[in-house]
């Protein structure tokens, strides 16, 4: 058989028709049989690297593409799973992966208008209706990303150039410890040496420190530096905390620095009258980065970032096209947005779409529900949490996110806190070996504790309250080993209450 990279439209059918059948039972709720995480999937990994070039067509494309989904179902852990916990869930709607199919299906062009009309007119709606629903500035604008790193570096690209040029020669940039490993990324991609990276220890609130802030940009500026910026956290991944956004405004405003939210994942809270609270200084930001692929229930790979004056992006990112792309540079759409532009990419996902599809079909109101759902979900499962002998809430409920540590027997001696700490990531190993949940450990107050992150719309409390009763349960079988207590300190080397590691007990901010 001569190589060929088409096949009959018989076979395109029944291809397709298995692809969306293998997806539909996974994505369907009340469908999703396959565990969080598989145990076995290292030996399917080893198999694959060895695996060698085929350089004949396979026999069998329907065998090949069930094999594939057995590959996938099996060999990866679940973001989309009910009870995956962990880090930030990515619950996919069916209308973002259906939106996914078409763009890629007709390989729509989305970053000239020339050849992209109606794909950059819906971006431009869809920031447009993302930046209502977050409550931010009417003249706010942006375009859509990777993610949440691309999108700070991004903004942060704009703000180096607007406010200290492209040399940024002496450009000092402040944010707490408590802030996503991106933003120091991307610092250093941009030139930005660690000499002229601050990072302050957050307060107890786990906050950037607003004293220490002032002072050290006074410092620095006493010492010939050129502070220009400023990352405030909505939503830390670890604790789900917030900066003190109103304030951090206005200082920015009286130093003449450009404020960066990381809103990545805790800027959909602003859909709700509390999480609108919470984030309250959200619009006075500079720019704002957000992952729809988070909190907006969208696939992977949907980032956002957005500017309250976007001119600031073509500044960075305009280019001065050839002759062969000028002539038809405004396409059919004068008014429109060149996203080439505004961003790194000129081939760029359709990812605009998948949210446009999903506001389409379900409604701002259906998100609105469900991101009020998880914080709900947040403070009924850290009241149950509270509720547990074997148990301690630490942190939050705090955009959804909740911290919880173990305890020993009331009657047992202190434990040493390192051994504490490893218990905490052998009951997470233990979940994940198991199948059962993905949940991870954090550390607090210098205290290692379990993280659930709770934004998933297909949870369910029960299902939850299972997966926190299988934590006690292994935790129980993990009680760490007490210090030996000398007979001469008696009763006063006991602890007669439960142990309350370092690091706060509980802070429950209501979100």
């Amino acid at each position: 058989m001569d190589p060929s990279l088409t096949l009959p439209v018989e076979a395109v059918a029944a291809l397709g028709h298995r692809v969306w059948e293998i997806v539909s039972g996974h994505l369907v709720p009340g469908r999703q049989v396959s565990p969080v995480a598989s145990p076995s999937s290292a030996a399917a990994a080893y198999r694959l690297r060895a695996e060698p070039l085929p350089d004949v067509p396979a026999d069998d494309p329907l065998a090949l593409v069930d094999e594939l989904g057995q590959l996938l179902r099996e060999g990866n852990a679940h973001p989309d799973h009910p009870d995956f916990l962990a880090f930030v869930p990515a619950p996919g709607t069916v209308t973002g992966v259906l939106a996914s199919t078409l763009a890629a299906g007709f390989a729509v062009p989305t970053g000239w208008r020339f050849s992209g009309t109606v794909s950059s007119a819906i971006e431009s709606a869809t920031i447009r209706w993302l930046a209502e629903l977050l409550g931010l500035a009417p003249s706010t604008s942006g375009l859509f990303v990777s993610g949440g790193s691309t999108a700070n570096l991004t903004a942060l690209t704009a703000a180096r150039d607007a406010l200290v040029g492209t040399e940024a020669r002496g450009a000092t940039a402040y944010f707490s410890d408590q802030t996503h490993f991106s933003v120091p990324r991307a610092l250093h991609i941009l030139g930005i040496g660690e000499d002229r990276v601050r990072v302050l220890p957050a307060n107890a609130r786990r906050r950037i420190p607003l004293d220490d802030l002032a002072r050290r940009v006074a410092e620095d500026r006493r010492g010939g530096l050129r502070p220009f910026l400023v990352v405030a956290n909505a939503g830390t991944t670890a604790t789900g905390d917030v900066d003190p956004l109103p304030e951090l405004a206005a200082f920015c405003r009286e130093e003449g620095l450009w404020l960066h939210v990381d809103g990545a994942f805790g800027a959909p809270a602003a859909l709700t009258a509390r999480g609108r609270a919470v984030l309250a200084g959200l619009d006075e930001a500079d720019s704002v980065s957000v992952d729809p692929h988070k909190w907006l229930f969208q696939p992977a790979e949907t980032g956002c970032v957005l500017l309250r004056d976007p001119s600031h992006l073509t500044r960075a990112f305009g280019v001065a096209l050839p002759d062969y792309l000028e002539a038809g540079a405004a396409g059919d759409d004068p008014g429109g947005v060149d996203y080439l532009q505004w961003g790194v990419q000129q081939t760029r996902e359709f990812r605009a779409l998948r949210l446009w599809l999903s506001l389409k079909v379900f409604g701002a109101d259906a998100f609105r529900a469900a991101v009020e759902r998880g914080l709900g979900m947040a403070d009924e499962i850290a009241a149950y949490i509270d509720a547990q002998p074997a148990l301690e809430v630490v942190t939050g409920p705090s955009l959804a996110v909740v911290t919880f540590g173990g305890l020993p027997p009331a009657t047992a001696p202190r434990p040493r806190q390192e051994e504490v700490d490893r218990q905490v990531d052998a009951v997470c190993r233990d979940l994940r070996s198991e199948g059962r949940a993905m949940v991870v450990g954090a550390t607090v107050g210098g205290r290692r504790v379990f993280r659930l992150c709770l934004i998933n719309p297909r949870a369910e409390p029960e299902g939850i309250r299972s997966v926190v009763d299988r934590i006690a349960e292994l935790w129980g079988r993990h009680v760490p080993s007490p210090l030996t207590v000398p007979e001469s300190l008696g009763e006063q080397g006991r602890v007669r209450r439960r142990i309350r590691g370092p690091g706060p007990r509980r802070v429950r901010r209501r979100t």
